[in-house]
């Protein structure tokens, strides 16, 4: 009998180890570009508490969400839209029971530090000195989506429809503005507070005028790592991690 239970023993022993072996020490999460800096240092406290590391791709929501589809590793995606996590449900891409709203960000026209344009508003954007309009383009980038709902707002888009310039995120609209290579450009209000420097916001978009800026995060369905991508939301929720995310100028509920 002593014997026999010995042996059960071992075998619950062994099989926890085949399910920590089969978990892999690193965590592939897939994050909207926006997120980048806050869920950098997110991910260092992350690795340093859990032991796990936490490679992080980052991008437009849509090409991360096209990505996942595609079969690209990724344990965690976190999306900087309703829209694109919605898709990722209805493709069964996400396990439903984990995602949960982590921030909020507003939107923002910003335009270069030294600029010579006297750009102070949204509808300032039609003036003819207003050459170049750099959004992320809205068919993957959420921030492109937000953009036209608030040009829609203002009834801007046939006025300015040849000016815009589509960027392949909204990191990159930020390039565009800081190097003085468009007259302005629409990011969020974290990628702006990133370089202050070399971009400086001109108007904030009233959160009337386009639908809300949430960020869901969801653990990827089939991943072999589920354990440590749902301690890595739950820390992203943790007060820490909400403290974090406030730091880096999202908003939070803690």
């Amino acid at each position: 009998m002593v014997k026999r239970i010995f042996m059960a023993s071992v075998l619950v022993l062994c099989m926890g180890s085949a399910i920590a072996q089969a978990e892999s020490k690193e965590l592939t999460v897939s994050a909207a570009i926006s997120l980048k800096n806050a869920f950098e240092e997110i991910g260092r406290l992350y690795q340093a508490e859990q032991g796990v590391k936490v490679i992080f791709n980052v991008g437009a929501s849509g090409d991360l969400l096209r990505q996942i589809a595609g079969g690209a590793p990724a344990d965690v995606f976190a999306s900087a839209a309703q829209k694109d996590m919605d898709e990722a449900d209805r493709q069964g891409l996400i396990v439903s029971a984990t995602r949960t709203d982590m921030a909020v960000n507003s939107v923002v026209l910003i335009v270069p530090a030294g600029a010579k344009t006297s750009v102070k508003s949204f509808g300032g954007l039609s003036a003819a000195a207003v050459k170049r309009i750099a959004i992320g383009n809205p068919k993957t980038v959420p921030a492109g989506r937000y953009a036209e709902e608030v040009f829609n707002y203002y009834r801007l888009l046939p006025a300015i429809r040849d000016k815009l310039v589509f960027a392949e995120n909204v990191r990159q609209v930020l390039d565009y503005v800081s190097r003085g290579e468009v007259d302005a450009g629409v990011v969020y209000a974290t990628d702006a507070a990133a370089r202050p420097e070399e971009a400086k916001i001109a108007a904030t978009a009233p959160e009337v005028s386009h639908k809300p800026v949430i960020y869901p995060i969801a653990v990827v369905k089939g991943t072999k790592n589920e354990t440590p991508a749902r301690a890595f939301i739950a820390f992203v929720m943790s007060p820490e991690g909400q403290k974090i995310l406030h730091k880096y100028g999202f908003r939070t509920g803690k």
